[in-house]
Parts: structure tokens; C-alpha cells; sequence
């Protein structure tokens, strides 16, 4: 195939998979606890035509090469952990982090998932759970006929029980962190899954070991910037428009070049 119909449709290729990206942004842009994810791109090999320092005499060497670029590819997605703006709710089960750390939940098959969503609620037995039924970690029960529930900064959740004038505790919560939190793996349902890229997770209780605090009765918005993604929208646009006119004019070169022969 000829080196430049080739190049033009690996950055179509490119930009198609970039304006996935942008739109899967945008359509996130209302979820709780979302973060932006960014597109990052590599140039493929070059046909090294001339080497660069190669003789040209006995006695010289050229000072530049002759390298062709066979394109452009999408290598990975990677997740922008900037804070999200903190939406009051007046909820007391919502609760939003300021500053690092996940909050654990459990999954069906015993394994731990992570998440910066917390819109939570409690289940038939007072579990504090997901907006999908799974359980936070550690395990939170809030009693029967709580009359409030309060969770401060630290992760201690307390309440106030019929016929007590002092509140009780009933559990503390603790975040998590990762060394690498962009290798964390995407799974869906606003949940990350560990991967051997962003480490093991290291818990702790939140305003400790740098971990962030708590906010109750808040949840933290999606960090993507609407203005950003459009702009990003519009450049993706315009490159997929200038990939197609090179396999255009470069069609019309080859057709040029047939018909002189």
C-alpha cells in the first residue's frame, strides 16, 4: 500500500477511537464520581530511506536521514484523578472525598472494587450499600429505627437510637489509595478493579497517610471539563477531515500517474 494512504488511515483510525473518548466524556459528564479520561498517542516505525550520520564520502558524514512515517496509533486511555466540585445533597448517607483515596466495596465474587461514588444507601437488612446493591468496606450496619445518621470527616459513622440522648458508633470507614491510580482498570457501574499496574491498595482512615476526607451529606461531580471536551471534539473533527483529504489527494496523485503512463 502506498506509505501515505496508509499513514492517513492509521490517524482516521487514531482519531476515530479519540472521538470515542471525547463522547464518552461528555456523556459522563452528569455522573457522580466520574473521571475524565484522556486519549495518549504514538507515532508507529519509520522506513529509515537514509541513515542519519550515514557515510556519504570517505570522509563526511550526512548530517540528516531520510525517515518516513508510517502513522499514528492510540496506545491507552488514561484516567485524570483531579478533584471533582463537591454537590450538597442534604443526604446523610451521601458522602464525597476531599483529596485522595477510593472507597471499597465488595463484589458478588469476594473480590474488593473501588470507587470515588458515593451515593450510597442501605439495604433490607441496614447495610450501606451502592446504587447497585454492594456492600461498603468495612461493612457499615445502620440499626433499625436510627433516628440520625452522622459520619464526620475521620470515617466514624455514628447514630442517635429511640431513647438515647448520646449517639452510638457503629463503624468506622476507611479509604483506599494506589501508587499508579491511573492503572486502575475501568469495570463499569462507576467501580475500578486493581490491576499489576496500579499496585496494591493501601487503606487507611481518611485525613490519615494522605488519604483525603470525608463530606457528608455531599457527593463529588465528574471532573470533565464540558468547554475542554468540546474544543477536543471540534480538533478531532478537523485532524479526521484533513486524514480523509490526504487519502484524497493522494488517490488523485495515483490516478494522475496512471493516466500519464
Amino acid at each position: 500500500m502506498n506509505s501515505a494512504l496508509w499513514a492517513a488511515k492509521t490517524g482516521l483510525d487514531a482519531e476515530e477511537s479519540q472521538m470515542a473518548v471525547v463522547a464518552n466524556n461528555l456523556a459522563n459528564v452528569n455522573t457522580t464520581g466520574y473521571k475524565e479520561t484522556r486519549g495518549v498517542f504514538q507515532d508507529l516505525y519509520y522506513q529509515n530511506v537514509r541513515q542519519v550520520g550515514g557515510s556519504t564520502t570517505q570522509d563526511t558524514l550526512a548530517p540528516t536521514g531520510l525517515n518516513l512515517g508510517t502513522g499514528v496509533q492510540m496506545v491507552s486511555t488514561e484516567k485524570l484523578y483531579t478533584q471533582g466540585s463537591v454537590n450538597q445533597t442534604g443526604n446523610s448517607l451521601d458522602l464525597a472525598i476531599n483529596g485522595r483515596g477510593f472507597f471499597q466495596v465488595l463484589m458478588p465474587d469476594g473480590t474488593l472494587a473501588y470507587t470515588r461514588d458515593g451515593s450510597f444507601q442501605t439495604n433490607a437488612t441496614g447495610q450501606v450499600v451502592t446504587a447497585s446493591g454492594y456492600v461498603l468496606q468495612p461493612a457499615i450496619t445502620i440499626p433499625s429505627g436510627a433516628q440520625s445518621i452522622t459520619i464526620g470527616s475521620d470515617g466514624t459513622v455514628s447514630v442517635l437510637l429511640p431513647g438515647q440522648t448520646a449517639p452510638s458508633t457503629v463503624g468506622t470507614l476507611q479509604l483506599a489509595d494506589f501508587v499508579n491510580e491511573a492503572g486502575l482498570q475501568p469495570y463499569g457501574q462507576n467501580l475500578l478493579l486493581p490491576s499489576a499496574a496500579s499496585g496494591t491498595a493501601q487503606t487507611a482512615n481518611p485525613g490519615l497517610s494522605g488519604m483525603g476526607t470525608l463530606q457528608q451529606g455531599a457527593t463529588e461531580s465528574s471532573n470533565v471539563d464540558v468547554v475542554s471536551e468540546m474544543v477536543n471534539m471540534i480538533e478531532t473533527q478537523r485532524a479526521y477531515e484533513m486524514d480523509s483529504k490526504a487519502i484524497q489527494t493522494t488517490d488523485q496523485m495515483l490516478q494522475n500517474l496512471s493516466t500519464s503512463l
